[in-house]
């Protein structure tokens, strides 16, 4: 077997053993439909159709709106001539944007955490070390295993959001108004971006702990920043833009790379086989 043979048969293994796991797939696909689908359509729908000033502290929001388009970081809506238009339109384009990170970043923990700590807990992976694969395979195969399916999922949401959004908003502004340029960015060049520095850090942490709820556990902390860019964004304080984008996803770039590094230092065969003693 050549070890183009061997990844794709690495890869379909490490799949199978997810999709064979209700524990594994399940939340998979729960989240995204919650966060990525269910909640922001609510919110849209919600936003569209109900009288706004009915809702206590509407106030502080529409402040905190007539603070950016004054300030130029959103002068779209100067041109919008009703509240509930300026609302849809910061939480269509804007607010749910950072979200679309956690699946990616909450798929690619699941996944990774189930390969080295995976095997290890299955007693698997010292066999998988004794065959001829090489260690440049072996680490291709987990990282594409997990990337692969985190990407997918990340665009299948990124795709029915934006059919419900368009549905929804169409009847405000008489045209469709998703994607805009930053959520492109974002699911183009942020996402497959930011799947691969955490599957890496994720790969990194899973050989070397000893199970997988540990491996979830550490691997997750990851979420922490994004909660903070999502705070930001919902209070004004920092609002994402196509730079600051394409900026995150060179940072991701280069953090990928300083982790691909460290794994191909850390992680040789001799050490895999000692941490299952």
């Amino acid at each position: 077997m050549n070890n183009r043979q061997a990844l794709r048969a690495l890869i379909r293994k490490d799949i199978r053993s997810v999709t064979s796991s209700v524990q594994l797939w399940l939340p998979m696909l729960i989240v995204p439909l919650i966060i990525g689908i269910i909640m922001p359509s609510a919110l849209i729908w919600a936003a569209s159709s109900m009288n706004l000033h009915s809702i206590n502290n509407i106030n502080v929001i529409l402040e905190t709106l007539n603070n950016l388009m004054q300030g130029g970081q959103m002068s779209s809506l100067a041109a919008m001539t009703t509240d509930n238009q300026r609302i849809v339109y910061y939480l269509g384009l804007y607010l749910f944007a950072p979200l679309f990170l956690i699946i990616p970043v909450m798929v690619s923990s699941i996944l990774t955490a189930n390969s080295f700590a995976g095997e290890k807990e299955r007693k698997t992976l010292e066999a998988l070390l004794f065959t001829p694969m090489s260690m440049d395979t072996l680490f291709k195969g987990k990282v594409l295993a997990a990337l692969i399916p985190s990407i997918l999922l990340s665009w299948i949401t990124f795709i029915l959001y934006g059919i419900i959004a368009n549905i929804l908003m169409y009847p405000l502004f008489d045209k469709l108004m998703f994607p805009n340029v930053n959520w492109i960015i974002l699911i183009l060049w942020v996402v497959p971006t930011c799947s691969l520095a955490v599957i890496l850090l994720n790969v990194l942490i899973s050989a070397k702990v000893r199970g997988f709820q540990e491996a979830y556990q550490l691997g997750g902390l990851v979420v922490l920043p994004l909660l903070g860019l999502i705070a930001g964004q919902a209070t004004g304080m920092l609002m994402i833009g196509p730079w600051m984008l394409l900026g995150t996803g060179a940072f991701m770039l280069l953090a990928s790379w300083i982790l691909l590094r460290l794994l191909t230092i850390w992680n040789r065969r001799e050490q895999l086989a000692e941490s299952q003693i």
